[in-house]
């Protein structure tokens, strides 16, 4: 029988989700809500918006999906894997407990000083002045984290005094995060290269995808502000194999294990967000999902069947072996709308669409949409992910930039420096 799998959202991570899963030799039926038109040309879509989780569940039943994956972090927080698994429809995706761990940063720096998982000493606040003299006390510079979701955008390292006000003023007096930013982290400030680290976790079981790194901040050499991540790169060379398992041991399995003490098996993808520092490493955050853009690095690697992974995710049959992939890098390159972070542009019509889908690399729509006339214009901050792959990660980075370079729209911003440097030069 065919196998009918839903993924939920409509950015690139789930365009990389679906294009992983149409791979497989199940040949499963994918359906994908809400969807964006570059899914629509390989799966099917449903316009049901992300907020209405009623309308998700109900469509998860119309469809008989022996499967969902929730793909972004809001309706996790939300509770939508709750109501799938009260429905009796497995999923992929924790608990809206669960994924307090991405949903509140003090919640998640709780559960690591219970895990005993490295990471940098802070202090959690809901008052400008008790802020100010909490990043005064951890010396800067300091990291200012709004508590709850911010779209990626919640984080502000600030260096002195005056840039730790205005970012403390943005959560408490501006609310520029809204609900989000009452409750503020600030941690010590830490210095090192970072890693993204995903694993799926069955409650019990925990399988390792190879470490990628995500470049956040706008512009090259990490300037700017940062944003949900301007591209990726698997994999990287200060993180081997055996430091990956090691990182997973020291990170994962705790955090898995102190959950389900406290009665929250953890169900779905667990990323750690770890900073290499001289003292070893640090967890600087996690998510509760398939990370953006890191999937669209990730997943092109693949060696098995993504289907058979998710599905024993979903009903705890888990190996605790890391997933098989391609000795190959991949490079992922995202192409932003003018303004972007602060004030993306929408409905700029794409160009070179054609000559980028035939070069070989991938096309991963994120903020795509078809306007009246149908012409495929920007609807969003992050419009597209091109991803390559090669026998390094130089290769991988010219065949990405290669077909980038080809996509065009007003305003648009992409970095240069992805991947680059990360390719092994042997002992010279």
């Amino acid at each position: 029988m065919t196998r009918t799998v839903l993924v939920v959202g409509g950015g690139g991570r789930e365009h990389a989700l679906v294009s992983a899963l149409m791979k497989s030799p199940k040949t499963p039926r994918v359906i994908c809500a809400p969807g964006n038109p570059g899914i629509a040309a390989q799966a099917e879509v449903r316009p049901i918006p992300l907020t209405d989780l009623d309308g998700l569940v109900a469509l998860a039943a119309e469809v008989q999906a022996d499967l969902v994956i929730i793909g972004p972090e809001a309706p996790l927080v939300a509770g939508l894997a709750d109501r799938l698994r009260a429905a009796g429809i497995p999923t992929v995706g924790p608990s809206a407990a669960a994924a307090a761990l991405e949903g509140s940063k003090a919640f998640s720096k709780e559960i690591m000083v219970a895990a005993g998982v490295p990471t940098a000493p802070s202090a959690t606040v809901t008052d400008l002045d008790v802020g100010l003299f909490s990043a005064d006390e951890l010396g800067y510079p300091v990291a200012i984290k709004a508590d709850g979701l911010a779209a990626g955008k919640g984080v502000v390292i600030a260096r002195t005094k005056a840039e730790a006000r205005v970012a403390l003023e943005d959560c408490f007096v501006r609310e520029r995060f809204g609900e989000a930013g009452r409750t503020v982290v600030i941690e010590a400030g830490l210095s090192g290269p970072e890693v993204s680290l995903l694993a799926v976790c069955d409650g019990t079981n925990v399988r390792r995808f190879p470490a990628a790194r995500d470049y956040k901040p706008i512009g090259d050499a990490n300037t700017g502000p940062n944003t949900g991540g301007m591209g990726s790169v698997s994999p990287i060379p200060d993180v081997p194999d055996d430091l990956a398992d090691q990182l997973v041991d020291l990170v994962h399995r705790p955090v898995i294990a102190e959950l389900a003490r406290r009665g929250i098996p953890f169900v779905g993808v667990l990323y750690a967000g770890i900073m290499m520092t001289a003292d070893g490493p640090m967890v600087l955050e996690f998510n509760t999902r398939f990370g953006d853009p890191e999937t669209q690095a990730i997943l092109p690697r693949l060696d098995e069947d993504l289907l058979d992974i998710l599905d024993a995710t979903a009903n705890g049959t888990l190996s605790n072996d890391p997933v098989r992939v391609s000795p190959d890098a991949c490079v992922a390159v995202v192409l932003a709308a003018a303004g972007y972070p602060d004030d993306p542009q929408l409905g700029d019509p794409l160009s070179g669409l054609t000559r980028a889908n035939a070069s070989g690399s991938l096309v991963f729509h994120a903020g795509t949409a078809l306007d009246a006339n149908g012409r495929l214009v920007t609807a969003g901050g992050r419009v597209l992910a091109v991803a390559a792959t090669g026998s390094d990660s130089d290769a991988a980075r010219l065949r990405a930039y290669a077909t980038a370079t080809q996509i065009r729209f007003r305003g648009r911003q992409m970095r240069t420096d992805i991947g680059e440097g990360l390719a092994p030069r042997g002992d010279d």
